[in-house]
């Protein structure tokens, strides 16, 4: 059965069925985490929203046939100013590359990024590139920029910048729907005397001799300009998008995609990126690239706030995932990853969201009544399907799937079903591990008392039903569906 996925686009403001420019390449990019710190409940959002379409995407077009990138941002002054603090004397002599210096800042973040986002039940992406290792790309595409008019250079008070001329894109805006004329009149900072347009944002920006830096020569006006600088924060998506989604794999394309270069199929983050930096990709991107579209399609999850308030340090409403999935700071308890998952696919993935102890509490209640089962081949069950392919209706889906599951607990020849469907939302409750001594004497017991029931002893049977669940392990009636004759699975609960 052909599956038909509508999906909402930021960019025309209506949901539509999504058409791949090549079903064969179905090509995926998301804004990722810098690694400057511990990500955030709120980064996790994200995360959570693209693996869950990603699922979704692989289900439809195959595993092989789906190529999702999700960035790694550790070019960020922060980063650059805390490698020259633990590492400037080996970057001066010589001994450390600042790629290396910024791998040893970031490495710790970046690992405990993927052990979080892994407890969460995300998948891994196809491709996880860092910035520091697409710099070339940047500075290749900054002067395509300024060779076709898009882009000037300047100096400003912290040294020479390489800048993009809004006012050079004629429909500047497009995504966030704000006109460059409206900006202008309602700038609220004088502009700075060496942009042209208030809007003008940095491409490259000269570091200074004791900054981190990487060298750059740039052609501008006839002239050669050698700047020593770092890279602005929206240029560095428009290179790695094109590098890994056009780049690296147009000859595998269809020539329908081949005809439409350096464009790729979904752009997916948070709402804040809406603008400036989902704006100014897309202004780096067309023109640079001479195209109409970055992507077909843009997607954004809605804000997080925590029991009512927006999230922030300075209210001490501040969790990072590892707080939550390994200390008590948030309701006095450790959290399961997967609860925090379902806790947030139980809301629209464009829906603000409240995340509380209530709702965790809520998704953990939710869970415990669903079978504990470990991935089996299966297919999804229709409704589930039908609802993740209306916009990602993940609240649809969840319902979908806990009446699934309440049947496969009556019914065990539902169980596939329900783990393939689980599997699609990523939350599917696994089997604790049990020794095998106490599973082999569980099993005995399980035997002994169907032989009971069927001698019609209830009470002894009963009785081990009741010692079973005091230790823990739930047991589960049904039918074997050839014979008719009750069978029991049991489970350890969670």
């Amino acid at each position: 059965m052909s599956t038909t996925l509508k999906l909402y686009n930021t960019l025309t403001r209506e949901k539509a069925e999504f058409e791949p420019i090549d079903p064969q390449n179905v090509r995926l990019y998301v804004c990722g985490p810098t690694v400057y710190d511990y990500a955030h409940i709120g980064n996790a959002r994200p995360v959570i929203v693209f693996d869950v379409l990603f699922r979704l995407l692989r289900h439809i077009h195959g595993p092989e046939h789906v190529t999702y990138v999700r960035n790694i941002t550790d070019v960020d002054d922060k980063i650059n100013a805390r490698a020259l603090r633990d590492f400037g004397t080996g970057i001066a002599d010589g001994s450390m590359s600042l790629n290396e210096a910024i791998r040893a800042v970031t490495g710790k973040t970046e690992s405990q990024f993927h052990a979080d986002v892994a407890a969460l039940g995300c998948l891994t992406p196809t491709v996880e590139p860092r910035a520091t290792d697409n710099i070339e790309q940047m500075a290749v595409i900054i002067q395509r920029l300024l060779d076709q008019g898009h882009a000037y250079v300047a100096e400003g008070s912290e040294g020479h910048e390489v800048l993009f001329s809004t006012a050079s894109m004629a429909d500047y805006g497009m995504l966030s729907k704000r006109k460059l004329e409206d900006q202008q009149a309602g700038a609220r900072v004088a502009v700075e005397g060496h942009k042209m347009n208030p809007a003008d944002f940095v491409l490259w920006k000269q570091s200074a001799d004791t900054e981190p830096g990487w060298p750059a020569r740039f052609t501008f006006e006839g002239e050669s300009i050698a700047i020593y600088g770092r890279p602005g924060w929206h240029i560095e998506c428009s290179a790695m998008a094109d590098r890994y989604l056009w780049e690296e794999i147009k000859d595998r394309l269809s020539p329908k995609a081949k005809a439409r270069p350096h464009q790729f199929d979904i752009h997916g983050g948070g709402l804040d990126l809406i603008f400036p930096h989902h704006e100014n990709e897309i202004a780096q991107s067309c023109c640079a690239f001479d195209t109409d579209h970055m992507a077909s399609v843009w997607m954004h999850n809605g804000f997080l706030q925590i029991e009512g308030r927006k999230m922030s340090k300075s209210e001490g409403n501040f969790f990072t995932i590892h707080d939550l999935l390994h200390t008590e700071t948030f309701g006095g308890r450790k959290w399961p990853g997967e609860v925090l998952r379902l806790a947030m696919l139980m809301t629209h993935y464009r829906e603000p969201i409240d995340f509380s102890v209530k709702r965790l509490e809520e998704a953990e209640r939710l869970i415990a009544k669903w079978p504990a089962i470990e991935a089996v081949a299966g297919e999804p069950d229709p409704a589930v399907l039908a609802a993740l392919s209306d916009d990602l209706n993940t609240v649809a889906a969840v319902q979908a799937l806990h009446a699934l599951a309440q049947a496969a607990n009556a019914d065990p020849t539902k169980l596939s079903a329900f783990a393939a469907s689980a599997s699609l939302l990523g939350i599917l409750p696994k089997k604790a591990e049990v020794d095998g001594a106490v599973a082999s004497a569980v099993d005995a017991l399980v035997q002994m008392r169907l032989e009971m029931l069927k001698a019609k002893n209830f009470a002894e049977a009963d009785k081990i039903r009741d010692d079973l669940s005091a230790k823990g392990i739930q047991l589960k009636d049904g039918k074997d569906p050839v014979t008719g004759e009750r069978i029991t699975a049991w489970e350890v609960k969670r």
